[in-house]
Formats: structure tokens, C-alpha cells, sequence
């Protein structure tokens, strides 16, 4: 009797071993079993910061390059795109509060940032400069003591305060804001990625009046944002992206936005490889 209670034992603890495991790997996986049962994959970008993401005046639909991204993840997880316009600032809370599954709006990665969320690999490398009147001088170093202008929540914010600790840091909500603020005379120099630079530069009316200097004050690579512990969706993501580089996809998106004949020219000087 005590022998058959044992076995018993063992039975049942074998079973809850397995009921145990099947719960772990369920709730890990969630999210991309979520998202697959749903139908749709919600992903936040930018509604304002062209060419990642801006709302098309003729078509009123949100497009760029992050957008072109968003688009072809969901369709290899084989579900619909429903875009959640974010800000800097807005992008982490909309993931952690379940309000977006992926951020696909220009996010760097940053030891900081990894520390809440997860990154993709990148699909997306730059390194920021900064836009001053065109008469200012080209050395970074001649801004040490400058007022500053920078997007509130972004790593150029973060940068600034590190490399200039004697600058006075300007924060803004956007980055067509902080122009104004150069315009006006508040800010003798605003920083961003160089490609935003050079899309903002490219749609000013007095873009005479403004250069861009050539030396980078950061690299910044950019990754797709997930929930913490999500590996299921992050392997799919990155499996995607990097399948995107081999098929010449990457490729073909990053010229409809940098390519020679864009507002935003800017050689291609990375490919996507898995991590």
C-alpha cells in the first residue's frame, strides 16, 4: 500500500511538474500567441518626426521608415498593423502599459533603456549632430557653455548633460519646436539623430540660414521595443529583421527614405545582423 501511495506521489508530482512547465512556457510566450490570436499587432511610432514616422498630408495615414518596418512585421507574424502614434517621452509607458505591443518609433538603445524593456537588433544606425545658424562655428567643442535645445526623453537630451556639463540644456516636446526655439534666438544649437536633422533641414522654408555640423556627437543604434521577458515575440522579431536584410527588403525601405533622390539623402553604412 505505502509503495502504490508513493508511486502515487511521484505521479502527481511529475504532473504538476508538467502542468509548472507548461505554465512558464505559456506565459512567456504570451504575447506573440496574444497578438496571433488577436489578429493584430498594436505598434507604437511617431506621428511627427519625419522621415521614421509623420502623417502624410494627402492621405492623412502615418508613413516612414518605421513604418515600412512596423508593416512588414506584421505581415510575418501574419496578423494586421494597428499603429499607436507616440513621442519620445510617451513610448516606454504605452509598451509597459500594454497599449502597444512593439516600439518601432526610432528608440536607441541604451543600457538604461534595457533595463525596462527589451531591443530588437538594430535595423536603424545613426549618430547625432547638431543644427545651428549657418554663420555659428563648426566645432562641437565651441558649445560647451551654449544653450542647448534638445527633444525632452530623448538619448540627445541624455548626451548633452554628459558632454557639456557647463551647457544650459533646453528641453522640448518636439523637434520642429526646437527649430523654433534656434529661429528665435533661445538656443544656439539643437541636437537630434542626423537624419532627422536633415529631414527638418530639408523641409524649412530658410534652410539657407541653418547648417548641420559634420562631426557626430554619439552613434546611436536603433532597435524595436518589447516587454521585458516576451522571448517568443523578440525572436520573431529579430528573425524577421534579419530575414528582411538577406531578401534585399532592408534594403529597398531605407532607400525610399535616405536614398539619393529623398530629401534626407544618407549612404546606408550598416546591414541587420542577428544578434
Amino acid at each position: 500500500m505505502a509503495q502504490h501511495n508513493h508511486v502515487q506521489r511521484k505521479a502527481l508530482l511529475a504532473l504538476a511538474m508538467v502542468a509548472l512547465g507548461g505554465f512558464a512556457a505559456s506565459a512567456q510566450a504570451d504575447q506573440l500567441a496574444d497578438i496571433k490570436k488577436a489578429g493584430v499587432v498594436k505598434v507604437a511610432t511617431f506621428d511627427a518626426n519625419p522621415p521614421f514616422g509623420a502623417v502624410d498630408a494627402k492621405t492623412h495615414e502615418i508613413v516612414g521608415y518605421d513604418v515600412d518596418f512596423a508593416k512588414a512585421l506584421a505581415k510575418s507574424l501574419g496578423v494586421k498593423l494597428e499603429l499607436v502614434a507616440t513621442n519620445p517621452a510617451n513610448r516606454i509607458p504605452l509598451l509597459q502599459s500594454g497599449k502597444a505591443d512593439l516600439i518601432v518609433a526610432d528608440i536607441t538603445i541604451t543600457p538604461e533603456r534595457a533595463q525596462v524593456i527589451d531591443f530588437s537588433t538594430p535595423y536603424f544606425v545613426t549618430g547625432q549632430q547638431f543644427l545651428v545658424p549657418a554663420k555659428s562655428p563648426d566645432k562641437l567643442d565651441d558649445y560647451s557653455r551654449a544653450r542647448i535645445g534638445a527633444v525632452k526623453g530623448t538619448t540627445g537630451e541624455q548626451a548633452l548633460h554628459q558632454r557639456y556639463p557647463s551647457a544650459r540644456v533646453m528641453a522640448y516636446d518636439d523637434i520642429p519646436l526646437a527649430l523654433t526655439a534656434l529661429r528665435n534666438g533661445n538656443v544656439q544649437a539643437i541636437t537630434q539623430d542626423s537624419t532627422i536633422l536633415a529631414g527638418l533641414l530639408a523641409g524649412a522654408p530658410d534652410k539657407a540660414n541653418f547648417k548641420i555640423l559634420p562631426d557626430l556627437l554619439s552613434k546611436e543604434e536603433i532597435g524595436v521595443g518589447v516587454k521585458k521577458g516576451e522571448t517568443a515575440l523578440l525572436k520573431a522579431v529579430n528573425d524577421e529583421l534579419v530575414n528582411l536584410e538577406k531578401n534585399g527588403e532592408a534594403s529597398r525601405i531605407y532607400d525610399t527614405w535616405f536614398g539619393p533622390s529623398t530629401q534626407t539623402p544618407q549612404p546606408r553604412s550598416f546591414t541587420i545582423e542577428a544578434k
